[in-house]
């Protein structure tokens, strides 16, 4: 049976959501993936038909402040095992205001100085993970995205500041997640904060770890099936924000 697969595409169109979601979806179609594109956030409220997937993947910067039932629907829909993973601002620079989000994407943008054509390093950090095998570090021109970090991502890559002086170089040099997993409920996330414009997937390093967080996501529903396992384990009537 094939693994399924939801591309919510849209928002921002400086981040070329349409020109990514292809390129997603053409790797994930010759990876033997059902691949489905939404062009509505009204797709999150659709509870039953985000469970029946394997991954869902948001190409959607900035948008207007998500509904608590939409919220309260891809939190649960994530926590039952449902893999996300994303890229640049379609991830971590969407729905600014709804915390949620950020909690369940590992973090959120606050700022890239210098803007595009800011030329950086990734380093590429050693890990058992097998996301990062055989990958070295590489050089990249684009946006250097300097992020909040949720502190419980694994993270598997860095980029160092300043490049570019402004009122933040007073801190001193300091190493900035790329790329990290972490953990909501049963699923997995993935996030790469490259992807500016398209074209920086050109970059066979950069493209090569997008891909792999991709089938890495996606394969956490088959394990959370397998063990029988649920969201339920996570709900609670508390207040949490």
């Amino acid at each position: 049976m094939k693994q399924k697969a939801l591309i919510m595409c849209g928002g921002w169109d400086g981040h070329e959501p349409k020109l990514v979601t292809h390129r997603f979806k053409s790797f994930l179609e010759s990876s033997d993936f059902e691949v489905a594109v939404a062009e509505s956030l009204t797709v999150l409220e659709e509870k039953d038909r985000l469970k029946d997937l394997d991954l869902f993947i948001p190409v959607w910067t900035k948008g207007e402040a998500l509904t608590k039932s939409a919220l309260d629907s891809i939190s649960e829909v994530i926590g039952s095992g449902v893999g996300m993973a994303g890229c640049h601002g379609g991830m971590c620079d969407a729905f600014r205001t709804n915390v949620e989000w950020q909690f369940i994407s590992g973090g959120n943008w606050v700022s890239h100085p210098g803007g595009d054509g800011t030329p950086f390093r990734v380093n590429v950090r050693n890990s058992s993970s097998p996301l990062t095998e055989g990958i070295g570090d590489f050089n990249v021109s684009s946006e250097q995205y300097y992020l909040h970090v949720d502190p419980a991502v694994e993270v598997l890559a860095t980029t160092r500041f300043p490049v570019f002086k402004w009122y933040h170089a007073s801190n001193g040099e300091v190493d900035v997640p790329v790329i990290w997993t972490k953990r909501w409920g049963h699923g997995r996330v993935f996030y790469n904060a490259l992807g500016h414009h398209n074209d920086v997937f050109d970059i066979p390093e950069a493209w090569e770890l997008m891909k792999r967080g991709l089938l890495w996501a996606a394969e956490g529903k088959r394990i959370a099936v397998a063990r029988g396992l649920s969201a339920d384990e996570f709900k609670s009537d508390k207040k949490m924000f």
